[in-house]
C-alpha cells in the first residue's frame, strides 16, 4: 500500500493540497506563536507596525480588517505593553499607531519562532525555489475579504 492509499497524504485536487498543507503550516505556526506568547492577529500587526509609526485607518486597510475589530487588537496589544497610539500632532482626529520597545522584544522572539517553523517545512527546498514558491502564490486568485482568521 503506498502512502496515498493509506490516507497519510492528502488528495491531489491542487485546492485540497493547498488546503491541506495550509492546516498543517497554520497549526505549526499558532504553536510558535503561542510559545512565543501571540496570536497570529496581534503578530500581524506588529509586523505592519515594524517600519514606524501608521494611522489607524491605514493600519486596518493594511491589514484588511474592520476599524472596530482593529480596535480590540490595539487594546489587547496597549494592554501588554506592545503597541501605543498616539494623536497626530497634525489632525487631533486621528490616532497613529505604534510598536513599543517591547513589542519589539516579542516581535523579534515571534520571527524567530516562525524562522525555525518555516526551515523546517521548507528546508528541503533551496532559497530560489522558495522564493519561486511565494511568487506562484502571490498569483493564486484570494482576497482577504475571503479569510476568516478563525481566532
Amino acid at each position: 500500500m503506498t502512502a496515498d492509499q493509506d490516507g497519510s497524504h492528502p488528495p491531489q485536487r491542487l485546492g485540497l493540497l493547498l488546503a491541506w498543507h495550509g492546516a498543517v503550516t497554520q497549526t505549526r505556526m499558532k504553536h510558535a506563536l503561542g510559545a512565543a506568547g501571540l496570536t497570529p492577529r496581534h503578530a500581524m500587526t506588529l509586523m505592519h507596525l515594524e517600519a514606524g509609526p501608521v494611522s489607524q485607518r491605514a493600519l486596518a486597510d493594511r491589514l484588511e480588517v474592520d476599524p472596530s475589530v482593529l480596535v480590540g487588537v490595539l487594546n489587547d496589544l496597549e494592554g501588554e505593553g506592545l503597541a501605543e497610539r498616539r494623536r497626530d500632532p497634525a489632525d487631533r482626529r486621528r490616532h497613529n499607531v505604534g510598536i513599543t520597545p517591547a513589542g519589539q522584544a516579542a516581535l523579534a522572539k515571534t520571527n524567530a519562532a516562525l524562522d525555525e517553523v518555516e526551515d523546517g517545512m521548507f528546508a528541503s527546498l533551496s532559497a530560489q525555489e522558495r522564493d519561486h514558491l511565494r511568487a506562484l502564490l502571490d498569483r493564486v486568485n484570494t482576497s482577504g475579504e475571503d479569510f476568516d482568521c478563525g481566532e
